[in-house]
């Protein structure tokens, strides 16, 4: 029953995976072709079934954008209430003038002529007030005046500038210099522009002229031919395929339409989760049953489908290319082998390059750097290995890139310099695979190289321990640490986790170590003093204390699995043996000499409880040479064999067989005999 439960679970979690990925896809027919300027159209004619407007280029709508700019109208004000504060001032400073000063009225009266006569020509004719749109411009520039809500063409010549007006100024017909500074003085400070720049009719002027560029080229019919066979698609022809397609995503737009697209992605989706279930399956039939791997997976997938829809809320052009999408084969291959990491982001890609612009050119550079990052690197817990792999992807990004730019634009100028920004900026994202590998460590559970890599330090802390206490432990862990990944190297596995679990299997002899043969140094044997079955009892509870030291260190529970399935449920066979001898008629009793389990369950569990039994055995054997050793292996490896202890592995016999070959010859190579050197006198 909890198996059914289990498999529902995970059926209803891919269910809905399909279903969330599938509503984050546009919900608009695909436009089956292709659209790259420059390339040779070898699809057959297309025929236009709408009718539509052909779009100019974007760059020509730019210019003609550009050239009414330059040609825009310039709205000024004659604003005549400047001319009375101009005339307040005037006064003011005239006033102040005459009672400063001594002269005569008739002196006095002639001086004030002069300087209105200056004033009244300037305020009248127009001062122009300094502005940034007329700076630099000739005489005839032309601009338009409002003056009574009546608009009037003038040549910028017309009026005074405040340079002209100045220059008028000081050319005022006084003879007498000192007085003629003091003219220039007042009428300096009196006078004020009165042509005052209007920014509002300027701007909406522009618009309108904006308004009445055409975006559009011409007009194709239906049943017009788009384009030909052969045809090259120059910018004419990419001009009107581009039109075509956007008339033909407007059109997507009704509820009956949306459902049957939902329901055809749906499918798509589908097919590609049904390809990546294959392919797992045939590589490690057992990950079905691993709800851990099931939500790692999905999660990781979706993830990255979510990243890529925001990306493109944005409207920038190749935002796309910003997301470290080569970051998620590296996370994937920290868990689990290359062949899964690659299907997985293939598939991936895939499903992204559906929402993505330019779907093949995005497909086709993701793959190829994607899968040099994944070939490349060899250790990620290595440093060194993930930054040079960044270099080559930053690399393959560049050139990729450049190369399908030229095919598809012929111009290297036409190269957009911030999308190799973003390539280059997505390469160095890809150093985001750390932390965020550790945190799918912590979410679900799951063991990286790098993790493996610091537990298997003997100088961690409880290795220590086990070193300092029960030393002929510690040493017998190595040795199965040695023999086992020499196998599970050759037969397919994870090597790092095999030797770090086999430093660990045994850890729970800390608190007894003298009750185990390895750690008696004195020939004093404290089972002497036991009954056989107290002794089974004491040799049994290294493996319950085990699992009770490990996650009291928080040990992940990979490697705790090592600890609990190192004996399986076997036999404790030489304590079973003494007291079977002595209580012949005690059928009952076995049970009270068999380990609690469970049995191992995978490749490397398998291949350490083989390990442990085989080296223990091994240090028992008084003549070491092939025979013995090779006798020793095909009974400790058949016994286990009968009892059924591989029964939940998926270990093959030519598996077995491979290990018993490795296993005799490490153990020749670990004990080998020493010749005699001749006594020295």
């Amino acid at each position: 029953m909890k198996k059914i439960l289990k498999n529902i679970y995970g059926i209803l979690l891919i269910f809905f995976s399909i279903v969330f990925i599938s509503y984050l896809m546009p919900k608009k027919k695909k436009f089956l072709y292709e659209v790259i300027e420059g390339k040779t159209w070898n699809n057959s004619d297309l025929i236009s079934d709408l009718e539509f407007s052909v779009l100019k280029h974007p760059n020509e709508i730019k210019k003609e954008k550009n050239e009414v700019e330059k040609q825009k109208k310039i709205f000024f004000t004659r604003n005549n209430s400047y001319n009375e504060i101009a005339y307040k001032n005037l006064k003011y400073e005239l006033e102040k003038f005459q009672n400063q000063s001594n002269i005569n009225s008739n002196i006095n009266e002639l001086f004030k002529n002069k300087i209105y006569e200056i004033f009244n020509k300037i305020q009248s004719k127009g001062l122009i007030e300094s502005n940034y749109v007329i700076q630099d411009k000739p005489d005839n520039y032309i601009i338009y005046v409002v003056e009574n809500n009546i608009t009037r063409i003038n040549y910028l010549n017309v009026f005074y500038s405040i340079d002209k007006a100045t220059e008028l100024i000081k050319n005022i017909n006084i003879k007498n210099k000192k007085r003629k500074n003091e003219a220039i003085s007042i009428l300096l400070k009196s006078i004020k522009p009165n042509i005052i720049f209007n920014d509002y009719l300027t701007k909406i002027s522009l618009e309108a002229d904006l308004k009445k560029i055409s975006n559009v080229t011409g007009k194709i019919r239906i049943g017009e031919v788009i384009i030909s066979k052969g045809e090259i698609v120059d910018n004419i022809n990419y001009l009107k395929l581009l039109s075509y397609k956007n008339e033909f995503e407007r059109k997507q737009l009704s509820d009956s339409s949306n459902i049957l697209i939902f329901l055809g992605q749906f499918i798509i989706v589908s097919i590609c989760f049904l390809i990546i279930s294959i392919f797992i399956f045939k590589i490690d039939p057992t990950l079905f049953q691993n709800l851990t791997f099931l939500k790692f997976i999905l999660t990781n997938i979706i993830l990255f489908i979510c990243l890529a829809k925001f990306t493109l809320l944005f409207e920038i052009n190749f935002s796309i290319y910003i997301v470290p999408f080569c970051a998620l084969p590296l996370i994937i291959r920290s868990f689990y082998n290359i062949n899964i990491a690659m299907i997985v982001y293939t598939i991936t890609i895939i499903l992204i390059g559906w929402i993505s612009p330019n779907s093949f050119h995005f497909v086709f550079i993701q793959l190829m750097s994607g899968f040099l990052a994944l070939l490349t690197i060899k250790n990620l817990y290595k440093r060194a290995d993930l930054f040079f792999s960044v270099v080559k992807i930053s690399l393959v990004y560049i050139i990729t890139f450049f190369a399908i730019s030229i095919i598809s634009n012929q111009e290297i100028e036409k190269q957009n310099l911030l999308t190799y920004c973003f390539l280059v900026l997505s390469s160095f994202l890809t150093l985001l695979t750390y932390p965020i590998v550790y945190m799918n460590e912590k979410i679900f559970s799951l063991l990286s190289d790098t993790t493996l890599l610091e537990l298997s330090d003997t100088n961690q802390p409880l290795l220590k321990k086990l070193s300092d206490i029960a030393p002929g432990t510690f040493q017998h862990s190595i040795q199965v640490s040695n023999l086992a990944e020499n196998a599970i190297n050759q037969i397919g596995g994870n090597t790092l986790l095999v030797r770090t679990g086999a430093l660990y299997h045994d850890v729970g002899k800390i608190n007894s170590p003298k009750y185990f043969i390895e750690n008696q140094s004195n020939h004093l044997n404290p089972h002497d003093e036991l009954s056989n079955i107290e002794s089974a009892k004491i040799i049994k509870s290294h493996v319950i204390e085990g699992i009770e030291i490990a996650k009291k260190n928080l040990l992940p529970n990979p490697i705790i699995d090592f600890i609990r399935t190192h004996h399986g449920d076997g036999l404790i066979q030489f304590f079973y043996k003494k007291y079977s001898d002595n209580f012949p008629t005690n059928l009952n009793s076995e049970k009270e000499f068999r380990y609690n389990g469970p049995k191992p369950y995978s490749k490397e569990t398998v291949v350490i409880m083989m390990a442990d039994a085989v080296e223990a055995s091994s240090r028992s054997l008084k003549k070491i040479n092939k025979e013995s050793i090779t006798e020793l292996v095909n009974k400790i490896i058949s016994s286990q064999l009968n009892d059924n202890q591989y029964n939940n592995s998926p270990i093959s016999l030519k598996d077995i067989e491979t290990i018993k070959e490795i296993f005799i010859k490490k153990l020749l190579e670990i004990n080998h005999v020493r010749i005699e050197y001749p006594e020295i006198n």
